[in-house]
């Protein structure tokens, strides 16, 4: 096994100067050090062979004792120091203080054709665990392997996914908060970015005043991440701003557009490349409701409620363009890319929707047809999924009854206001200068066939609890490919089941989740 080992973070960035591994504060560094702990008995139940050959193992490396070692902490790779990211963050709004890698630890980098980091997800307690054991599940790591990878086929700005492993431990965890902690399979996650770097970086230190370790972080960013930008220069500081509001509002966008809920939507769990980051407590939108959010703990005020997914993104940056101020010392740069963030939402989130609908070219009175249609989906439960997919060969809402858990409810005034919508639509598209056969193609390029529902994921990790796996591989076949027919997998183009609609890993999530 050799691998062209690239540690930047570790060897440019301040280190905490303290080496032990227990919980605390720890001030003027990025990073700390923490060994993975070891395992009663690992075992290997998937790996992503396509991030593996990025990060460059080769397939007699991944059959190896090594390799297994290695993505369950129970070996570290030679001339490596395992650590964990420090950073603070907003969780549901307020300033929570120092957070950090309470639960992950980063292996190494490798460089090929960029830079990666390895990190373990459960692979033992950090200086940053707080109160807890700093290990994970085998339910939420299956939900998290395969989400990552969902995600990245579907076209979203994510972390990757390299492997999934039982570690052989049982951990002790509590579903729902509610009192009830069982014993469940101990499991590891390996997940790969080109940078875990989130705004809670940032903001750890300009909460403390430490501009020294801030600038040091804010040089390393544009160094390995932005390079066309300047160091220890205050307007590429703010450039380097807008550039992570660009990338912001392009993941959130593709959320839109897949119907994906992150869920915890803090501070810390935002990322300065807008890569998808933390599959917690996510979901999927099963029937189109903007006001469903699939965390429990946030089931009171919905704050990370789909329909506010942008307005969240703005808020959390508006945190950190006031830790960004710390540096630059100019408001206006900062306040012109927040500004900016409104206006490109606007228009990539219209232009989203009409490629969702089959419409090239976009105009604002495309507002109103889009608005139209998603007062409609409300009106009885729909598919949201279903229904654009549907939509493509679709020349009346018939042709749509699939989407509609109850179907027999399309009548009356519903199905009015839905042959209104349909006239609307067939004398907007009668515009266009595409034709059907390229239109429909062009829909069902942004339109999934498949996403990894809440019950999928549920049915996987009961199968796995079970020792059958099966499941896990036929998800990641099938989330390769997520706009194709597939007919192979035909039976997961389906509405979610009744005995899913309030079951606990398909509705109620938790961040143990």
């Amino acid at each position: 096994m050799k691998l062209n080992i690239q540690d930047t973070f570790t060897s440019e960035l301040p280190a905490d100067s303290n080496t032990e591994n227990f919980t605390r504060q720890v001030e003027n560094a990025c990073f700390s050090l923490a060994s993975p702990i070891q395992t009663k008995a690992p075992q290997l139940l998937h790996v992503n062979t396509e991030v593996a050959q990025k990060l460059g193992f080769t397939q007699n490396d991944l059959e190896s004792k090594d390799f297994l070692n290695i993505v369950t902490g129970n070996n570290v790779y030679p001339n490596t120091t395992p650590y964990a990211m420090c950073y603070g963050g907003h969780q549901f709004g307020n300033w929570a203080g120092q957070l950090g890698d309470g639960r992950a630890i980063n292996l190494f980098q490798v460089k090929t054709d960029a830079s990666y980091t390895l990190q373990l997800k459960g692979a033992g307690k950090t200086p940053y665990s707080r109160t807890a054991d700093g290990l994970a599940v085998l339910r939420s790591s299956i939900r998290e392997y395969l989400c990552a990878e969902a995600m990245y086929h579907l076209g979203v700005p994510t972390t990757r996914s390299l492997s999934l492993s039982l570690s052989g431990d049982d951990v002790l965890r509590d579903v729902l908060y509610n009192g009830n902690p069982a014993y469940e399979p101990g499991a590891i996650v390996g997940r790969v970015a080109e940078s875990f770097i989130r705004f809670g970086s940032f903001q750890i230190f300009a909460s403390r005043n430490d501009k020294t370790t801030l600038a040091a972080l804010m040089n390393y960013t544009i160094r390995h991440h932005f390079p066309h930008l300047e160091e220890n220069n205050k307007e590429d500081y703010a450039k380097l701003f807008q550039e992570i509001v660009n990338a912001t509002v392009k993941m959130i966008v593709h959320w839109q557009r897949v119907g994906f809920v992150h869920g915890v939507m803090n501070t810390d769990n935002m990322s300065i490349l807008g890569l998808t980051i933390d599959y917690g407590p996510y979901g999927w939108l099963d029937n189109f409701d903007p006001d469903w959010t699939p965390n429990i703990t946030d089931s009171q005020n919905r704050r990370y409620r789909y329909g506010q997914q942008a307005n969240i993104g703005l808020w959390n940056l508006y945190q950190l363009a006031n830790t960004f101020y710390t540096l630059t010392e100019d408001a206006a740069p900062l306040e012109e890319a927040l500004n900016s963030y409104k206006t490109q939402f606007e228009a990539q989130n219209l232009a989203m929707m009409c490629a969702k609908i089959g419409i090239q070219t976009p105009n604002k009175q495309d507002y109103i047809l889009i608005q139209s249609l998603e007062t409609n989906l409300k009106l009885i439960e729909t598919d949201m999924t279903i229904f654009y997919r549907l939509l493509a060969t679709a020349t009346k809402i018939e042709d749509c009854l699939e989407a509609f858990y109850i179907p027999e409810q399309l009548k009356g005034e519903t199905l009015t206001e839905w042959q209104v919508w349909f006239d609307q639509y067939t004398t907007r598209l009668s515009s266009e200068t595409l034709s059907k056969e390229d239109r429909i193609a062009k829909m069902n390029a942004v339109n999934p066939k498949y996403v990894l529902r809440n019950y999928m994921s549920q049915l996987a990790i009961e199968a796995a609890e079970n020792k059958d796996y099966s499941l896990i591989e036929e998800f990641y076949q099938l989330v390769q490919n997520p706009y194709d027919e597939q007919p192979e997998y035909q039976k997961w183009f389906a509405k979610r089941p009744d005995w899913a609609k309030k079951k606990v890993g398909c509705s109620m999530l938790s961040c143990s989740s």
